[in-house]
């Protein structure tokens, strides 16, 4: 035990039992740190437990087991268990505990789980047992909602996750109890089977209900499930068995009385009555998340259990009524629509009706949920992770190494640096972003066209003439879709059409006025007009450049045969739309994607509409300069009402629209701002205003910037003609270039 500073006593021996192993006769002490420290930890415990050191908290309550928990120390825990086996269970009931940090907890429980086959099984088992128990205190309405649905979901986390790790764990689940096969892993699992019971009680019993009152009303916010309320007195509740379709839960007493009929009958306590599809939606919503966890847990990744898939379709009228009355029940517990596309489809409209803003909330709180730093703070990196890329080859550079660079890296974090500049941060990040936009639809890659309206770029269909296109294609879909993933805007905007191809939606005739727009008017036409005696022999094949040649190319086989007619003409312009908006560029739509969905699932991007997606990527096509004042700040003595301060304003508004942006990417590194304006734009660590700071006046001195604290640096000019000739200098000359100033 070395010269150590031990202070804290944590074991103590009898004065006896120290006699008997002729210890030192004072009090053997087992100090906090020793127990904490990884290596010798184990041993330390190992020998005092055997020379009869008796398990005692200190003075403040705390016992060797809570500290080794606090710190994952599982080599220690299964020590103190051997010595004292109802520590076992000690830590069982821990995982209800929110003031442990649930990786820790895992981390013991997951070596504890590797000793042997049997004491993984009873971890699992005990573990479902309290999930159970929690369960159904959840389901017990005079229950604490939210400490409960945390304690529910924290503890079935911890259940699959030890499922997952345990023993030569299954990679299939072939052999789990959900399938059907009575296993000893799948019997972990029956006491959760309780749980499920009553949760598919609930459901049945509000199905029901909204049945039989469908006839009496179509409003669905009117059907009432009458329960009373607690008592005054604080009775508590048992925990909760739903009742049967006759009868209700009086849950002053937990006694069940015949139920009145749901919009009429007795009324006598309608005053205390509530709606029971409002008091329980939540807390079942918080059950079905459960319930998803453990059936995924013993399913192969990427694969949804047929017994979960089943359970949806079975109450899809009930969760559509629990999402349609409470969106938010989406957000917070129906996670598992994003990973199964055939229950998504079943409420995306329910989905897409709600607002923007909690979409891309919702967005990015998955997108990020499975990084080691969610918040995307930027840390400091290595040298071998900093993109370093050559400004006047800053497409093929970056092309380069990104195309090297590990994608795991990228989504927790990007550094650029420019060969031969010392500027770092993100301002220089944004920079490259701001500058790749450019170049990706610099007309010299032949990647993207520019459309009819002159504004937005469609891919190109004779891209080939660039044998590298399908990777600079992708190359672009990773550039993009790094930007969405890091809330970096991109400086493009395209065609309707090709949001859709990212979104995976259908394009239709109207998207083809983007490249021709005539050919639109012409498609619009024949949809408007009766074409069965105009004499126009249309076939289902049009004449379309294939590789630099035009060939005469079926819509759908055996098309030259098939005549174009009044009954078929629908069909006939979708089919064209198809080939010209996709067909015509489907590798290239194809490689894009691929680089895109490197950094943003399919299943996230689709929450968004073709115009919402556009937000997502390029932010708002114009400045609001009221907007940026309101949210601008001052600092180093400038006030809003000074001089210097108003003629800046008034110079900002005089200036034309592209100076306006030069002006922001300039102090942002950004020609763009995010959707929610001015109030949202993002700096090195976060949310940043715009900020403008006095600098002392010196004859021509220029302008400065700080892009990572998006701060304006402005001289204290003794005129508004000099601040704009200074300021419209700093523009047009200084727009990019970043050093250690």
């Amino acid at each position: 035990m070395g010269g150590r500073n031990y202070s804290m006593t944590w074991y103590n021996m009898s004065v006896t039992s120290m006699l008997r192993t002729q210890w030192d006769r004072r009090r053997c002490m087992w100090p906090a740190r020793m127990v904490t420290r990884r290596h010798g930890q184990r041993d330390t415990a190992q020998i005092l437990l055997l020379r009869g050191a008796k398990y005692l908290p200190d003075k403040n309550g705390v016992t060797p087991l809570d500290l080794c928990v606090q710190g994952g120390y599982g080599e220690t825990c299964e020590v103190l268990i051997q010595y004292h086996p109802r520590l076992f269970q000690t830590i069982i009931q821990m995982t209800q505990n929110e003031d442990l940090r649930e990786n820790m907890l895992r981390q013991v429980l997951e070596h504890l789980s590797q000793q042997s086959e049997s004491q993984y099984l009873k971890i699992l088992t005990s573990l479902a047992e309290v999930a159970t128990t929690n369960g159904h205190k959840l389901l017990s309405l005079s229950s604490n909602y939210d400490a409960q649905m945390r304690s529910l979901l924290r503890i079935v986390r911890i259940f699959c996750h030890v499922f997952r790790i345990g023993p030569s764990s299954p990679s299939n689940g072939i052999d789990m109890g959900y399938n059907g096969n009575k296993t000893p892993r799948s019997q972990v699992f029956k006491p959760l089977e309780l749980l499920w019971h009553s949760l598919d009680e609930w459901l049945v019993l509000i199905a029901t209900e909204l049945m039989k009152n469908k006839k009496d009303s179509t409003d669905i916010t009117s059907i009432l499930l009458k329960q009373k309320g607690q008592d005054q007195d604080g009775t508590s509740i048992p925990p909760f068995q739903p009742p049967g379709p006759g009868s209700y839960e009086n849950l002053s007493t937990g006694t069940r009385e015949s139920k009145p009929d749901a919009l009429g009958g007795k009324q006598e306590a309608s005053a205390d009555c509530q709606d029971v599809i409002s008091m329980t939606a939540n807390r079942l919503s918080a059950v079905i998340q459960a319930f998803y966890m453990c059936c995924s847990c013993q399913m192969p990744p990427g694969m949804t259990s047929p017994r979960f898939i089943e359970f949806v379709c079975k109450h899809d009228e009930v969760l559509k009524c629990f999402v349609n009355r409470n969106p938010k029940i989406i957000f917070d517990h129906f996670h598992f629509l994003l990973e199964c596309p055939e229950l998504m489809s079943r409420f995306m409209h329910i989905i897409k009706a709600q607002p923007f803003k909690d979409r891309c909330e919702w967005f990015y709180e998955h997108l990020h949920s499975g990084q080691p730093d969610s918040d995307m703070v930027h840390r400091p990196v290595s040298e071998s992770d900093i993109l370093l890329v050559h400004r006047d080859s800053i497409f093929r550079s970056s092309c380069e190494v990104v195309s090297k660079a590990s994608c795991a890296k990228l989504k927790q974090g990007i550094a650029v640096r420019f060969h031969g500049e010392e500027g770092m941060g993100q301002g220089v990040v944004r920079e490259w972003f701001d500058i790749l936009s450019n170049e990706i639809v610099n007309p010299d890659y032949a990647l993207f066209t520019q459309s009819a309206d002159g504004t937005t770029f469609q891919p190109n269909s004779n891209s080939y003439v660039n044998p590298d296109h399908l990777n600079y294609f992708r190359f672009a879909g990773q550039i993009l879709g790094l930007a969405l993933n890091h809330r970096q805007l991109v400086n493009i905007y395209f065609t309707r059409s090709f949001y859709k191809h990212i979104l995976g939606i259908p394009v239709n005739y109207q998207d083809v006025a983007s490249i021709d727009p005539e050919y639109a008017k012409n498609l619009q036409w024949i949809l408007d007009n009766d074409i069965s005696d105009l004499g126009l022999e249309l076939t289902f094949s049009v004449e379309t450049d294939v590789f630099g040649a035009m060939e005469e190319v079926p819509l759908k086989p055996g098309g030259e045969s098939i005549l174009v007619t009044q009954n078929n003409k629908a069909e006939y312009v979708q089919l064209v739309t198809e080939l010209r908006m996709t067909r015509a560029i489907q590798p290239q739509i194809n490689a894009f994607l691929q680089g895109f969905h490197m950094f943003i699932p399919p299943s996230l991007i689709q929450l968004f509409d073709e115009f919402e997606l556009e937000l997502l990527l390029s932010g708002m096509p114009e400045i609001d300069v009221s907007d940026w004042i309101k949210n601008t700040e001052y600092t180093s003595g400038y006030e809003r009402e000074d001089p210097v301060i108003q003629w800046f304003w008034e110079v900002v508004e005089d200036i034309t629209p592209e100076e306006r942006v030069l002006l922001l990417q300039f102090v942002t590194g950004s020609s763009r701002v995010p959707h929610g304006g001015f109030a949202n734009i993002m700096g090195g660590s976060g949310l940043q205003n715009f900020t403008i700071a006095a600098v002392p006046y010196t004859p021509n001195l220029l302008p400065t910037s700080s892009t990572c604290i998006n701060m304006l640096k402005l001289p204290e000019y003794p005129s508004k003609e000099i601040l704009k000739d200074r300021l419209l200098v700093a523009l047009h000359c200084g727009s990019y270039g970043y050093t250690m100033a």
